[in-house]
């Protein structure tokens, strides 16, 4: 088990984790080993294919977490899950790479893992039974929720001050965020579309609001 962060209480690195192995990598270490508590033997003897930067070859899945811990940011993300959304997976793998803290879920506990990549793995995951749960638990950790969705009295993304410790809400691919959802958010926030399509995929306007983020708050 990985240690959990104080601010997020119950999370932790999802259960029954998607598979490992992937076609990149790198083959055995070369002999004498480091001395590195954070390096796993079986790696260094076998081979390191995860789907990982090279910075953590060979490092065990628990030395990551850790030092991922270390420097998460301050925001989250949250799904709506009501249909077994295909989109989860991606969603889960682009909080990873913008070190997200946690990734709440709300609904159905099974999701599907392949669009996750394995990140699922490094990435805090906390489940919630119904909207009126996440909502009460996000008000008593003092984290303003944004939902995310193209709808009536939506800010733009492109000019709006996010908050710098938020939890951003995000609804079903097709149906969007519920009422319940929408009408619990202290902010909510669309991104601008051009075109003629009503929506854009609900991974994809996940890993931009995290970026927009990104830029906000932590691009050097």
């Amino acid at each position: 088990m990985t240690e959990r962060l104080p601010s997020d209480p119950g999370a932790a690195p999802s259960p029954q984790p998607s598979h490992e192995r992937t076609t990149n990598g790198v083959g055995p270490h070369p002999e004498p080993w480091p001395d590195d508590p954070r390096l796993d033997p079986e790696l260094l003897a076998e081979g390191d294919s995860r789907n990982v930067v090279d910075r953590f070859r060979y490092w065990s899945m628990e030395a990551i977490v850790a030092e991922l811990d270390t420097r998460r940011h301050a925001f989250d993300v949250a799904i709506e899950n009501w249909q077994h959304d295909l989109n989860i997976g991606s969603i889960v793998r682009s909080a990873n790479a913008f070190l997200a803290g946690t990734v709440h879920i709300i609904g159905r506990r099974r999701w599907n893992k392949r669009g996750a990549m394995v990140t699922d793995r490094y990435q805090h995951v906390r489940y919630h039974p119904d909207v009126a749960a996440f909502l009460e638990a996000m008000r008593a950790e003092r984290r303003p929720v944004v939902a995310i969705d193209n709808t009536d009295g939506a800010e733009r993304i492109e000019t709006a001050a996010i908050p710098e410790r938020c939890v951003f809400l995000f609804g079903q691919e097709g149906p969007g965020l519920t009422d319940e959802a929408v009408a619990g958010a202290d902010a909510h926030l669309e991104i601008t579309q051009y075109g003629s399509t009503r929506s854009i995929n609900a991974s994809a306007a996940a890993a931009i609001v995290m970026h927009s983020w990104i830029v906000q708050h932590a691009a050097d």
